[in-house]
């Protein structure tokens, strides 16, 4: 089970597969956050937008107690789920059935909250996308180990495009001097997304022979036949046959790579494996805990008034902020290839990340930032400290684990970020409704 093989080529469609993967994968998560100020005020149901930026600011308020950290946990919450339970059991599910249900679940989710009626109906529209993100982020990070670590870096821009083109793609579409598009219109455009991740599986990746799909499932029929057939299953189609790439650091010319079997795991080894990543996983959690606290508890009550708020209104203002995150997120998680950040910077990250953290809650309380540049350059830095904790944290994981358990390491360690994240909604909507009292 363990005689090599020719490793899968890294060409020009598997790096752009992997691209698109990131981005599609991503892209329903980041237009749900996008939207969440819009979702909270039932924009989604056609209500017509505040178009005017606010002369003055006479006196601070929340205009309502609903925070977009609430929209922030419908959607994490399922993703936290998932990656708990399904790297136990996921190798027996076919990557191409999995697939299916990633790009199903997205379709389905852009028309839930397009045509919602109701806020429940919008909510339970943006958890469909969160169960969808979270199935695909182990899936796609699971699958690169079968490729060369070029994928990683492929996949992780790729997630930093969803972020900065969804964002911007709903900030210009909804805003009344650019496109002026309602939210139910900007998310009936968005299906064209879900038609692209399905194309990037099933046409554009060049799929190789060491993944094999396991068991007799009825869904086998969704793997791609074309390229690298599969060998036939093993007596009664229930034997794991599972070779990967043992990708060396393929960062280095030069390099080679072999194949090496993936170690069968029992429930208690995949548990023990979980403690030499929490030197990984615990700083890219606090990162995320102090980015998502800062995006969708603290920036819904940043705003500004028209000469120092660049003529924004104040929904506009946060839908930009969005954008100018995911700019920095798209930037450091492309980065990769070019800056490898020592592992000793992973643990400096959080501390960052912490810090800006505070100093969005004290700016929500007391207002003291004279401009919007100013908040802008700050989430500028907020996003390149997130994405390049992100990216990094993956890219040692692939080059220092053990080969024969990469493939359960990539998946489980997915788990870290999701943690922060859930952390961060409950905080974000303590602190969102502790300011809302203090403010009056």
């Amino acid at each position: 089970m363990g005689r090599a093989r020719q490793p899968a080529p890294t060409t020009w469609r598997n790096i752009a597969a992997f691209w698109l993967f990131g981005l599609c994968n991503n892209y329903g998560y980041v237009i749900m956050l996008s939207a969440a100020d819009d979702i909270i005020h039932k924009q989604a149901e056609g209500v017509p937008f505040n178009k005017k930026c606010m002369e003055e600011i006479e006196t601070r308020s929340c205009h309502g107690r609903a925070s977009t950290g609430a929209i922030l946990l419908a959607e994490i919450f399922p993703i936290l789920v998932i990656k708990i339970v399904m790297p136990f059991f996921c190798h027996k599910i076919p990557y191409g059935f999995r697939h299916f249900i990633v790009v199903a679940l997205q379709f389905s989710a852009y028309l839930v909250v397009a045509y919602a009626t109701s806020f429940e109906m919008a909510i339970f529209g943006v958890a469909m996308a969160a169960v969808g993100s979270g199935i695909g982020e182990i899936t796609y990070l699971s699958l690169s180990s079968h490729f060369p670590i070029s994928t990683i870096a492929a996949w992780s821009s790729g997630t930093g495009g969803a972020g900065i083109v969804g964002s911007f793609a709903y900030a210009a579409l909804t805003e009344p001097q650019l496109g002026g598009l309602t939210p139910r219109m900007t998310m009936l455009i968005m299906l064209t997304i879900p038609v692209a991740f399905a194309v990037a599986y099933w046409v554009v990746l060049q799929f190789p022979k060491t993944v094999y799909s396991p068991g007799c499932s009825p869904s086998s029929w969704l793997v791609p036949e074309d390229i690298g057939r599969r060998e036939k299953r093993m007596s009664a189609c229930c034997t794991e046959i599972r070779e990967v790439l043992n990708a060396q650091p393929l960062l280095e010319a030069g390099d080679e790579s072999h194949l090496a079997s993936q170690r069968s795991l029992t429930f208690g080894d995949r548990v023990n494996l979980i403690k030499p990543l929490l030197k990984f996983m615990v700083p890219l959690m606090l990162v995320y805990f102090g980015e998502y606290l800062i995006n969708q508890g603290l920036t819904q009550l940043v705003y500004f008034n028209c000469a120092n708020g660049l003529g924004l209104s104040k929904g506009s203002q946060y839908r930009w902020y969005q954008v100018l995150y995911q700019v920095g997120v798209f930037i450091s998680r492309s980065s990769v290839r070019f800056i490898e950040l020592p592992q000793k910077v992973l643990y400096l990250l959080p501390i960052l990340q912490l810090a800006n953290a505070v100093l969005f809650y004290i700016e929500a309380r007391y207002a003291f930032v004279p401009h919007i540049w100013i908040v802008f350059a700050v989430i500028l830095m907020e996003g390149l400290y997130g994405g390049s904790s992100y990216v990094n944290t993956f890219n040692h994981i692939h080059k220092h684990v053990p080969v024969d358990v990469r493939e359960y390491s990539l998946s489980i360690a997915s788990l870290a970020d999701s943690i922060g994240i859930v952390g961060a909604a409950f905080t974000g909507i303590l602190l969102h409704n502790n300011i809302c009292d203090q403010l009056g």
